[in-house]
């Protein structure tokens, strides 16, 4: 019989991550030798990974990081994905993600295609994602990088559950007096996720469409054609005020709008990120 304890197990699921019996039968098969048993779980995981193609990975994590760049800062955000809430928290799989952050920060990818080509000690991103899977069990994938820069960029990660990593991670970039109010923007940004940081930024067919179904909308209502006009463009700052930050009631404020509060206290926002897991 193998020479293993019930900790040894456990030190060995807790940074694989994988379960009770394939951790038993890798310790059988290597005697009780960690290093061996964890190489066991590594060489039958990579014979799984094309069976996991298919899986659905729906947790995970964000992570980031904000760093000088030039005159100013640039803020970078991934989101890796897992198929459980279990691999989400182990410590193998936030130990990858951030190797992964690391990699999108130093070689300034800016899409997962870049990203993955990337190297990181001598191996690409991609070639790690295939030895994470194999180790943790689960079908692992880098789903998204974002990137913004300006004289200040805030950065703020939310966990929707204290027990695993953060699950929302928003970046907000602003000038240098817009700094003072950059944070709170970015938690307000978490709670009520706009799309667009201004009106000029909403693609004008959208604005159109929008703006037919305002119309057909009033019309099927049987509202008067001389009211028309006036309910379009109330229906339309509804609109805005939902979809774009700039306009949206300010979450610590709601008597004010985040553009109010930005122009307040002297600043302007040049961009932000917004990343949830599985959205």
């Amino acid at each position: 019989m193998a020479n293993y304890t019930a900790a040894d197990i456990k030190a060995l699921r807790e940074k694989t991550g994988a379960g009770m019996l394939d951790v038993k039968k890798a310790l059988d098969e290597a005697d009780g030798d960690q290093d061996k048993a964890l190489e066991v779980i590594r060489v039958k995981g990579l014979k799984g990974v094309a069976k996991r193609e298919g899986r659905t990975v729906a947790e995970g994590l964000v992570a980031a990081e904000v760093f000088s760049a030039g005159t100013g800062e640039t803020g970078v955000i991934v989101e890796v994905n897992s198929e459980t809430d279990f691999v989400a928290k182990n410590q193998s799989f936030i130990d990858f993600a951030n190797t992964v952050l690391a990699a999108a920060v130093s070689s300034g990818a800016s899409d997962v295609e870049s990203l993955m080509a990337a190297e990181v000690d001598g191996e690409t991103v991609a070639s790690k994602v295939d030895g994470i899977a194999a180790t943790l069990g689960e079908k692992i994938v880098v789903r998204r990088v974002g990137r913004v820069s300006g004289e200040h960029v805030a950065m703020y990660l939310h966990r929707t559950a204290k027990d695993l990593p953060p699950s929302v991670g928003v970046l907000v970039a602003s000038d240098s007096a817009g700094a003072a109010v950059a944070r709170d923007v970015a938690m307000h940004v978490a709670a009520f996720s706009p799309t667009y940081l201004s009106r000029d930024e909403v693609p004008a067919d959208l604005v159109e469409n929008e703006q037919r179904i305002a119309e057909e909308t009033a019309r099927n209502e049987g509202k008067p054609e001389q009211a028309l006009p006036k309910i379009i463009q109330g229906r339309m700052n509804g609109y805005f005020k939902e979809n774009v930050l700039l306009d949206q009631a300010f979450a610590k404020d709601p008597k004010k709008t985040v553009g109010s509060v930005v122009e307040e206290a002297g600043g302007t926002l040049t961009g932000f990120v917004r990343f949830r897991v599985g959205s």
